[in-house]
């Protein structure tokens, strides 16, 4: 994966930049020493690495804008980092880059259950914010795999979903306003409190911008009142396929489940040895769940019960108790950590329309079977947000470069069929070059455009989303 190379001028100004973080900041919050900067050369994608000139780990809204004031005026590259989840190689820094942690930005500011909206400082974890209000019986809808540990920072950054996306939406469907600073010091806010917030309505710009804009130091999002209740049913087929067109026909029918949640027997296999949820053995698992009032529930399921009895599926099994819900939820919960544990593997973020479900599921195991290289399906198949797994051994000479190269075409296969490259993971340095298989040029240039406006030095997170040859000359200049 190619990197720019690093500043020679900005690295010999090592000392001198470290002193003015110094000066901005506690002595504590700035990292420079080399064998502590490691934990921050890379993210959740680990297959690159490189340490960062320092870290910074700024506590308030004020020594954020100091940092990035010191930055501009060296001519430093920031990189912004929530809690170095991203898949995608979002938070990857350069040598010559400071990464900017808000790790210690975890404070929840304000709380309204009468307007429903708690406001948080950006570094504050995505279950926590539920945390802080589901005692008074409330809850934040968003809910990514790595919810105990992301940041709405990143949330926000990647414009994140979950499992419950197919009901209350993704993160710019629960996100009200921002404060944010922009590279140059200014503070800026954007949105607020309330959905008709004064002034140009810019939040979808930010949500998703992966922090080329603007760092995010609080939050405006949106709570709900907890549902009264919910329950999963867990649907078995013999076909990948078969599953698919199930997933297609219970959309069409208009009925709106929480979740409707995709495994394959790979995957199936692997969780049930890791988790023992008592799956059945079987080629494709569907876990569908619903919510509200009992009698609202019982129409739900019965309706989906009734779709996926066409489908002639070996199980169908409904939740009869909470911890019956429970064990249905843990291997799908636990898909990520089980793969991890037996082998070394790359998880893709590609979106297509639900009705090409059938047709790109074949279509991987045919990829699947020319690479040589074994994948396990697992995605949110109600918004045809896909997450292959494919398997690899970093030891191997090669391997990682046949998986990036299986993963590029099955990222292709999406846009192919009408999806695009990212549904939640973000584009990063992971689909970078891949932008040209979706936009052309005139559209890149469109969003480049737009980074112009924001950061026209080119120094938050500068080799990120774009291909480095179509921004080398905004980024030298």
């Amino acid at each position: 994966m190619e990197m720019p190379i690093p500043d020679p001028d900005i690295l010999s100004r090592k000392a001198r930049i470290v002193a003015r973080l110094q000066a901005v900041l506690p002595a504590n919050a700035v990292i420079h020493d080399e064998a502590q900067t490691r934990a921050y050369e890379c993210d959740a994608l680990t297959a690159y690495r490189c340490p960062p000139l320092a870290a910074v780990l700024p506590t308030s809204t004020e020594e954020v804008s100091a940092v990035l004031r010191v930055c501009h005026e060296e001519g430093v590259p920031v990189v912004p980092r929530g809690s170095g989840t991203s898949l995608a190689g979002g938070a990857l820094p350069t040598a010559d880059s400071v990464i900017l942690g808000v790790a210690r930005l975890n404070d929840v500011l304000e709380t309204d259950y009468d307007n429903r909206f708690i406001r948080v400082q950006s570094g504050r974890t995505n279950l926590s914010v539920t945390g802080a209000v589901e005692s008074d019986g409330f809850f934040y809808a968003p809910d990514p795999s790595s919810q105990l540990a992301c940041a709405i920072a990143g949330n926000i950054a990647m414009n994140s979903g979950g499992a419950h996306c197919l009901k209350y939406g993704v993160t710019t469907n629960n996100l009200l306003g921002v404060t944010m600073v922009l590279m140059d010091g200014t503070v800026t806010q954007i949105g607020g409190a309330h959905m008709d917030a004064g002034g140009l309505d810019l939040l979808g710009l930010i949500c998703g911008s992966e922090g080329q804009l603007g760092v995010v130091t609080e939050a405006w999002l949106r709570i709900l009142p907890k549902p009264e209740g919910a329950r999963p049913v867990l649907i078995a087929f013999n076909s990948n396929e078969v599953a698919g067109a199930c997933v297609a026909d219970i959309i069409k029918a208009g009925v709106l489940p929480v979740a409707i949640e995709f495994m394959d027997k790979m995957l199936i296999r692997v969780c049930e040895d890791f988790a023992q949820a008592g799956y059945p053995d079987c080629e494709a698992l569907l876990i569908v769940e619903v919510e509200g009032s009992t009698a609202e529930i019982d129409e739900q399921l019965g309706l989906i019960k009734q779709i996926a009895r066409r489908h002639d599926p070996i199980e169908l099994r409904e939740s009869q108790s909470e911890e019956e819900s429970k064990k249905i939820w843990m291997g799908r919960k636990a898909a990520f950590s089980a793969i991890g544990k037996i082998s070394d593997y790359m998880c893709l973020d590609g979106t297509i329309p639900v009705s090409s479900l059938p047709h790109v599921l074949r279509r991987i195991g045919e990829l699947s079977q020319d690479y040589g290289l074994a994948v396990g399906n697992v995605f949110h198949a109600g918004d045809g947000n896909m997450h292959p797994l494919i398997l690899y051994d970093a030891n191997k000479p090669g391997d990682l470069e046949k998986c990036e190269a299986m993963g590029a075409d099955v990222l292709k296969l999406c846009v192919e069929v009408g999806g695009c490259l990212t549904g939640e993971h973000g584009v990063g340095i992971e689909k970078r070059d891949l932008m040209t298989a979706q936009f052309s040029p005139e559209d890149l240039e469109a969003q480049l455009g737009v980074k112009d406006v924001f950061d026209p030095a080119w120094l938050l997170n500068p080799a990120k989303v774009f291909p480095l040859a179509v921004t080398e000359t905004r980024r030298v200049a």
